[in-house]
């Protein structure tokens, strides 16, 4: 009854949100506040109705109910608990329930706190996020029921896929959905925008709150994939280029452009049309992540495997807003007219490099993504597009971005001097020369690039705090003083110094644990040792053990330094008999600063095991900068300045305001 209660309420979210569709959309324009009133109400309704529908799968999948088909397919009796309840978005039906969960709650927060919005904007908006909703909740009932019943219902289930069986990934694709899903607000102002025929320095504000609380998830979804990736998948690496990591990566991209695009439009005036176009461009590259992962066009181990037909549909849906969405701005274009100037060396100048950059370094791993598989849907030969590629294009282009980072916050708005803003950047610059210098000592044997990229990363984290320090001025002498501006010191400004440095935390575990990295694939019988940066690793047994739904093959590792005992490793092969699959678990011992990282593999039929071992400089540095980025994204969401909505005045006279 629960199953057919769940089914009920998504088919009556879809009725809502095609009332919600319609009707704000025609009281908007007839000016009718009784009409337009619909919207928040709609949008509260349909987010309780999925919610419902999602708790009801997800107690299907919490009793092991089997006469459930996407239960009995991605579920075990003997599964654990957390496992159960991440079985409920680890398939493509799901997860697809998710995904319209995720669009819903926004648009009910956008009907609980956006009430300082202009009526028609509200309306509009709220009935472009019903467009979306209608579009995939009929996706879901008409190719992708979540509730379809087995009759009999079998006894046991298949299990879920055991790479899945992992906590980091339990929660990995939530915050990647509500990053993903998140742009679709950004989306829904701007298309809300391009009716109206207005976009002004309220409407960036506006934006600018619900692209950031796309982009805090969206930042801790690709960190937590990352970490997922390298110690689930046993590789000792942190990105593969993988078609769907690159899926959440551009999306990524064009929002941290949209961030910045719209401050200029909001500060400015300017740049509008751009900021119009990154938010359509960011969804829309949501929306291909979404095909990528659903149509079955690609084999990865974070794609769902499902019939083409069904891709077939989502390439509908992805056409039918790309193309309405261009073709919408294509007709509105005209009368987005900027209402300042700049100079080339300016903030604005700044902003406009920095959107440039991400751009093309997203339109870069579009290429490389989707080239292959564009080749192969014409018939073309199957190659593969991999890390060379990427690290040709893409990396090129990050270089001049970083080093720009530090510099464009300090820029004055309109026209700027250059010599000014250096002077404020000296220690920076000294603390990166500092860092190239040190590297070069230490590191003798290269790889010499390796001193440039740390002193990059330098030059970013001392930025962010020179840039704070200025503000403040911490070195005018005056401590006292530097506290009380610190205290005033808008939020944006420290979420923005947070974001900054972490970048540069990111950059440097990367540059050490590719440039220094450290391994050793040997055979070992019980008692054998091996060498790897120092550390003597001695096979001390190997043996079996029961987990809750495998057996694991468990290495005893002993790691001594100098005949000293560090730690006791224990390395594990695991095998899952329900779904007849393996793999292996990575035992890690982290210092902070580097990561030693030992995989065991099979026996060589000579009473010998295989053992990877890979010492890995700087790794966790890659994690701990996504998780500061994420906190500064966080930080400057809580500014006062960036509550939803605008002052009265400014809401009384966009109302006002004829739509042109």
């Amino acid at each position: 009854m629960i199953v057919e209660l769940g089914h009920f309420a998504l088919t009556l979210a879809l009725a809502v949100a095609i009332l919600q569709m319609v009707v704000p959309m025609i009281g908007a324009q007839r000016r009718d506040s009784a009409l337009m009133a619909v919207a928040a109400p709609a949008a509260l309704v349909q987010f309780v109705l999925i919610a419902i529908a999602f708790a009801a799968l997800m107690h299907a999948f919490l009793t092991s109910d089997f006469s459930v088909a996407l239960v009995a397919k991605n579920s075990h009796t003997a599964k654990p608990l957390i496992y159960k309840i991440a079985g409920v978005w680890g398939n493509h039906e799901g997860s697809m329930v998710l995904w319209v969960l995720i669009l819903s709650f926004y648009g009910a927060m956008v009907a609980l706190f956006g009430g300082n919005l202009p009526d028609a904007l509200r309306a509009r908006v709220l009935a472009v996020q019903a467009v979306i909703g209608v579009a995939f909740l009929g996706f879901i009932l008409f190719t992708s029921n979540p509730f379809l019943r087995l009759d009999p219902a079998p006894i046991e289930g298949n299990g879920l896929n055991p790479i899945l069986q992992d906590p980091a990934l339990a929660f990995h694709p939530p915050f990647l959905y509500a990053g993903y899903v998140g742009l679709s607000m950004a989306f829904s102002f701007a298309i809300a925008a391009l009716i109206e025929g207005r976009v002004d320095a309220s409407w960036a504000r506006w934006v600018r709150p619900w692209t950031l609380a796309a982009w805090i998830p969206l930042t801790v979804g690709i960190a937590m994939g990352s970490w997922w990736a390298y110690y689930t998948l046993g590789w000792g690496g942190f990105w593969f280029w993988d078609p769907v990591e690159n899926a959440s990566l551009m999306p990524w991209l064009v929002a941290t452009a949209l961030l910045h695009s719209a401050i200029v439009a909001e500060k400015r005036g300017v740049l509008k049309s751009w900021t119009i176009l990154l938010a359509i461009f960011a969804f829309s590259l949501s929306l291909v992540g979404t095909f990528l992962v659903r149509s079955g066009v690609l084999t990865s181990v974070h794609a769902f495997a499902v019939d083409p037909s069904r891709g077939i549909a989502i390439l509908g849906i992805l056409v039918f807003f790309i193309g309405g969405a261009l073709t919408l701005y294509g007709w509105r274009a005209p009368v987005l007219k900027a209402e300042g100037l700049f100079a080339p060396l300016s903030r604005e100048g700044a902003l406009v490099m920095n959107n440039l950059l991400l751009a093309a370094a997203a339109a870069a791993v579009f290429i490389g993504t989707l080239y292959p598989l564009f080749l192969d849907a014409m018939g073309g030969p199957k190659i593969t597009v991999g890390a060379p590629f990427f690290n040709m294009t893409f990396v090129p282009l990050m270089i001049p971005l970083f080093c720009l980072v530090p510099i464009g916050p300090l820029l004055k708005w309109k026209r700027s001097d250059l010599v000014a803003a250096s002077e404020r950047l000296m220690g920076a610059g000294v603390a990166a020369i500092i860092v190239v210098v040190a590297v070069l000592a230490f590191q003798t044997r290269g790889p010499w690039l390796a001193a440039l990229g740390m002193g990059l990363a330098a030059w970013l984290i001392a930025g962010a705090f020179f840039e704070v320090a200025w503000r403040i001025g911490l070195f005018s002498g005056n401590i006292r003083e530097s506290f009380r501006r610190a205290l005033r010191l808008p939020r944006a400004s420290w979420g923005m110094a947070f974001a900054h440095g972490g970048l540069g935390i990111v950059v440097a575990g990367i540059v050490g644990t590719t440039a220094w990295r450290q391994e050793v694939v040997t055979a070992l019988k019980v008692g054998d040792s091996a060498e790897l940066a120092g550390y003597t690793l001695t096979l001390e047994k190997v043996g079996m053990r029961n987990g809750p739904n495998y057996q694991a093959l468990v290495g005893v590792v002993r790691v001594t330094r100098d005949g000293r005992d560090v730690a006791l490793m224990l390395p594990e092969k695991r095998s899952f008999p329900v779904e007849r699959q393996e793999k292996t678990e990575a035992a890690i011992r982290t210092t902070g600063f580097a990561d030693l990282y030992i995989v065991i593999g099979d026996e060589n039929g000579q009473g010998a095991w295989t053992l990877r071992a890979y010492y890995n400089n700087l790794a966790p540095w890659i994690w701990v900068g996504g998780m500061i980025m994420a906190a500064g994204g966080i930080v400057s969401l809580t500014d006062r300045r960036y509550r939803i909505g605008a002052p009265n005045r400014a809401r009384a006279r966009l109302a006002a305001q004829p739509a042109e």
